[in-house]
């Protein structure tokens, strides 16, 4: 089988591959930690509006070393910056705009993703974090829900799973995942792979993959930027 250390897209190659799939004009809410990455790699000529549960929307990129106003953070408490007509407004009208259907697009980190869309993104163990948090109404509030994450965990385990074994996020959610190694849809309850690494065969992904992987025609190559 192939090294898989050896081939895999880091963090940041994952992320801007997502970005890619962000409409012009999108209203955004990234996740704490990782998924805050996306919002480096807009497409040229493309401008998402960016949603922070906070409180803040149209937020831009993170301030130079020094010139913080950590009066100005996003939910992961990272400062940035406004851009023209960001707006601020209570945490309560946040989240009414995520239960509200007004977001586009959400895009979140995962411990597990079942066939059938089920995510699982928190954990009660140990370090984890205590409750489901905001999570829980963005995973239902917005049009689409996509998940960035590791093929595997730290153990070699796969991430994409049948059926999800920790405490659940949100049931039938997720609609798309980018991940180290694929791209890969939830369609009628199976994923289906739409790309793969080159370097990366059919066979040694499925090995990989806690679910049968289905595919249609024709599987592109994920290709990615050196980051």
């Amino acid at each position: 089988m192939t090294q898989i250390d050896d081939i895999k897209l880091s963090n940041a190659q994952i992320a801007w591959r997502a970005a890619q799939d962000i409409d012009d004009g999108a209203y955004v809410n990234l996740g704490i930690g990782f998924p805050e990455m996306v919002a480096r790699y807009q497409r040229e000529g493309c401008q998402a509006i960016y949603h922070t549960e906070n409180g803040i929307l149209d937020f831009g990129a993170p301030p130079a070393p020094g010139e913080e106003d950590w009066d100005l953070i996003n939910a992961g408490k990272k400062a940035v910056t406004l851009n023209p007509g960001a707006s601020f407004f209570h945490h309560a009208d946040s989240f009414a705009m995520v239960r509200g259907g007004h977001l586009d697009v959400a895009i979140l980190g995962a411990y597990e993703v079942a066939e059938t869309g089920d995510l699982a993104n928190w954990s009660t163990g140990r370090g984890g974090v205590p409750a489901v948090g905001g999570a829980m109404d963005l995973v239902h509030g917005a049009k689409r829900v996509a998940v960035i994450t590791d093929h595997l965990t730290k153990k070699g385990d796969p991430k994409l799973v049948s059926k999800c074994s920790l405490p659940l996020t949100g049931v039938g959610c997720v609609t798309r995942v980018y991940t180290s190694l694929a791209v890969v849809d939830i369609e009628d309850g199976h994923f289906v792979l739409r790309e793969k690494l080159p370097a990366i065969s059919f066979d040694d992904l499925q090995a990989l993959t806690g679910a049968t992987l289905h595919t249609t025609d024709t599987v592109g190559d994920l290709i990615v930027p050196e980051l």
